[in-house]
C-alpha cells in the first residue's frame, strides 16, 4: 500500500480544508508565534490542546501529520545534548571546561525539540490541506503589505508555492535513491558514525542533480504554456471571508494573546 507523503496535498471536505488559504497561513504564523513565547506548562498544555483539535479538525492521518519527525531522531538527540550540556548557567549539575549541565539546560533542549515537532506537525496540516493554487493566493494576499516596497510579491508567492509543492516530491527521490544505494551496498544504519557518514555522502549528489532536474522540466513546461511572469497572471475570483475564517483567526489571536499573558504573568512572578 502506497503511503501519502508529508506535505503533499490530500483531497478532502474537513472543517481546515475549507477554510480561506490566506487565514489558515496567518493563523499557523500566530500558532507558530504562540508555541515560541510559551515558557510556562500552562503554556504548552494550551499549545498541546490546540495542536490536537487542528489535527482533529482536519481528518489527516497522525502518520501524514507527524511526517519525517521520526527519522530526525538523530537530529533531535544533537539538538538536545547540545542545549543540556553548553546552556550557560549559574547553577550547574556538573561542570568540566566549557560543558555545563543543568537543569536550564535540558529544559532549553526540550523546549527546543518541542517548539520543532509542533512547528513540523502544523506545516504538514497546512500543506496536507491546502491546494498549490490556494497556497499561491493566500500567500499573496499575505504579502500584499510588501507591494509598498516594489517587491513583486506574486512572484514570490509563487516561488514559495513551487517550493512547498515539490518537497513530497524530493522526499521520495531520497527514499528511491536510498534504497538504490542501500542495495549496492551502502550502510546507513551502521552504528559505526564514519561509516553511516560516508553512506551519506553519495546520497546527496543524486537528491541535487534530481532537484535541478525537476526545476528544469517545470521551466520548460511553464515557458512552453506562455507563463512569463505571474503579476500578470488570470486569477480566480478569490471568495469572500466566511464565518468560519473569522472564527479561526480569532481562536488564533486569542491562543496567541493568552500565550502572552502566560509569559508576562511568569516574568512579573504575578
Amino acid at each position: 500500500m502506497t503511503v501519502m507523503p508529508a506535505g503533499q496535498y490530500i483531497p478532502g471536505n474537513s472543517v481546515i480544508h475549507r477554510l480561506d488559504a490566506g487565514v489558515k497561513i496567518a493563523s499557523l504564523i500566530l500558532l507558530l508565534a504562540a508555541v515560541i513565547i510559551s515558557s510556562t506548562w500552562y503554556g504548552y498544555l494550551v499549545a498541546l490542546a490546540v495542536l490536537a483539535v487542528v489535527v482533529k479538525l482536519s481528518r489527516v492521518r497522525l502518520k501524514t501529520t507527524l511526517g519525517a519527525i521520526g527519522s530526525l531522531k538523530l537530529f533531535f538527540i544533537i539538538i538536545f545534548v547540545m542545549n543540556a550540556l553548553f546552556y550557560s548557567s549559574e547553577q550547574p549539575l556538573l561542570s568540566w571546561g566549557i560543558i555545563s549541565l543543568s537543569h536550564e539546560g535540558i529544559k532549553q533542549g526540550v523546549k527546543v525539540i518541542f517548539n520543532i515537532v509542533y512547528i513540523m506537525i502544523l506545516a504538514n496540516v497546512l500543506t496536507s490541506t491546502t491546494a498549490p493554487m490556494d497556497m499561491t493566493t493566500g500567500l499573496s494576499s499575505i504579502l500584499k503589505p510588501l507591494k509598498l516596497l516594489r517587491i513583486p510579491i506574486e512572484d514570490v508567492a509563487m516561488i514559495i508555492s513551487i517550493a512547498i509543492r515539490f518537497i513530497p516530491n524530493l522526499l521520495e527521490d531520497v527514499v528511491m535513491i536510498k534504497k538504490a544505494q542501500t542495495a549496492r551496498g551502502a550502510r546507513f544504519e551502521s552504528k559505526s558514525l564514519r561509516e553511516r557518514a560516508s553512506s551519506y555522502l553519495p546520497l546527496l549528489i543524486p537528491v541535487f542533480l534530481s532537484a535541478f532536474r525537476r526545476a528544469d522540466e517545470l521551466s520548460v513546461a511553464m515557458e512552453a504554456r506562455g507563463y512569463r511572469n505571474a503579476r500578470d497572471r488570470t486569477r480566480k475570483a478569490k471568495e469572500p471571508l466566511k464565518v468560519f475564517d473569522f472564527a479561526a483567526l480569532l481562536c488564533s489571536i486569542i491562543i496567541c494573546l493568552t500565550q502572552i499573558y502566560f509569559r508576562f504573568y511568569t516574568i512579573t512572578g504575578g
